[in-house]
């Protein structure tokens, strides 16, 4: 049985090896959730705070204008690991930070660090349920119900609650 920092791990763990979520703004007309690309290290995944190297005039930066509600939905390589996270999304294009995150894809983007399009974006995660899957976790809630149990009886510690 995991429990909920076990199951944060597998989530940090996750997305670095597949750094790749769905963000969006919440109830912003043009905040559709979209695949973007989450930079951290690990002071950033201490602290709860993922970046994300996009364009002032993107639609998520744009949205930012009528909310800063962040929303992201994660699905890990293989699908073993799920998650739903929550928090406020500000510009922060501190150089610092775009000098310590920057890497040749990155690059690929911009014409320098200094790109006057160039907008990083700090998600400030507030709250996240991080669900572990597996083929017992398919599995399971058919044999639960063909025993008469209830078909989640049992998945409770597969799933993580997080507040950051």
């Amino acid at each position: 049985m995991a429990d909920d920092r076990e199951i944060e791990e597998k989530f940090w763990d996750g997305l670095k090896g597949s750094p790749f979520l769905r963000l969006g703004i919440e109830g912003a007309r043009d905040g559709a959730p979209q695949p973007m690309t989450a930079n951290f290290e690990d002071r950033d995944r201490d602290a709860g705070v993922l970046w994300i190297f996009t364009a002032k005039d993107h639609d998520l930066t744009r949205a930012m204008g009528q909310s800063n509600r962040g929303i992201a939905a994660y699905s890990a390589k293989g699908h073993g690991l799920f998650a739903s996270l929550r928090g406020t999304l500000n510009i922060d294009n501190d150089p610092a930070t775009i000098d310590r995150l920057w890497s040749p894809i990155v690059a690929e983007w911009y014409e320098g660090k200094d790109d006057p399009k160039l907008a990083l974006v700090r998600f400030d995660i507030e709250d996240a349920k991080i669900w572990l899957s597996d083929v017992e976790g398919f599995l399971k809630p058919a044999f639960n119900k063909l025993f008469g149990r209830k078909p989640e009886a049992g998945m409770k510690q597969k799933v993580a609650e997080v507040d950051f």
